[in-house]
């Protein structure tokens, strides 16, 4: 069965090192919706974060903020939110612990931030400073704060009753609402489009990636995932450095296509 869908994560995965493209990944993936296949980013990256990447590859579906948002051609059509009240406790629990400590919230496309360096951002440039002594007035998809204690990030999210999520490498959490992440997006999404899971072949390299790759037909971690991502794919390409993603696809799925 030929694929309806590729869905792929961004950083580690599509994206090489330098955060570019290669041409040659950009038209590979090009080739596939010209043959009528989807091509649908899931990442962590807030969407201003990934907005460079949406217009360069044109996907078909954009899922960001850690899955709690799907969004078509800048229209929204999936949103997983918490309430303004949960928001403000996950952030005055936060600048208890750490009066210090920068905090992003994501609304929609929009995304606040207490920092005084927002310019000098290269993912987040576009965010709204915010300094959180009023509370917030609106639902948020996803709380960042960096901590250097994951314990507390961990009580955090537990007395807030929200999902927490970390990435590798990185002393940053996300505090996400109960129930929400990438593969509940990957459901909503299927669901809307009438399209099996069987049929979404799924690229990744990190832990918030593992699911979506065992949901998948077919699963495949990039040579530089993780290891408990590469233990649970069912095939393993080279590196985001060697364009695995383009590879993998023009082997498995656009040169089977003309035999």
């Amino acid at each position: 069965m030929f694929p309806k869908m590729i869905l792929t994560d961004l950083d580690k995965t599509l994206l090489c090192s330098d955060g570019n493209i290669s041409e040659y990944t950009k038209n590979i993936l090009v080739e596939c919706q010209n043959r009528g296949i989807l091509i649908v980013i899931a990442t962590a990256r807030y969407w201003i974060g990934a907005e460079r990447y949406i217009e360069e590859l044109k996907p078909d579906y954009e899922i960001t903020t850690d899955g709690t948002l799907i969004h078509r051609f800048g229209e929204e059509i999936y949103s997983s939110r918490m309430d303004a009240q949960k928001a403000n406790s996950i952030v005055q629990d936060l600048l208890q612990y750490d009066p210090q400590t920068e905090i992003t919230v994501a609304a929609g496309r929009q995304v606040l931030w207490n920092s005084l360096h927002i310019s000098e951002s290269e993912k987040l440039h576009k965010a709204v400073y915010y300094d959180y002594s009023k509370p917030l007035a609106c639902q948020a998809n996803k709380i960042v704060a960096e901590l250097s204690d994951s314990g507390i990030a961990a009580k955090i999210a537990e007395k807030n009753k929200c999902r927490l999520q970390c990435y590798r490498g990185e002393n940053w959490y996300a505090f996400l609402p109960q129930g929400s992440g990438k593969i509940q997006a990957i459901y909503a999404l299927v669901e809307k489009l009438g399209i099996s899971l069987k049929e979404i072949v799924s690229f990744g390299d990190d832990l918030n990636d593992r699911e979506m790759l065992q949901i998948s037909g077919t699963g495949v971690a990039v040579s530089n995932a993780v290891q408990e991502v590469k233990d649970i794919a069912d095939d393993v390409t080279l590196s985001n450095d060697e364009d695995g993603v383009a590879v993998w696809i023009e082997k498995n799925i656009l040169q089977r296509q003309l035999r």
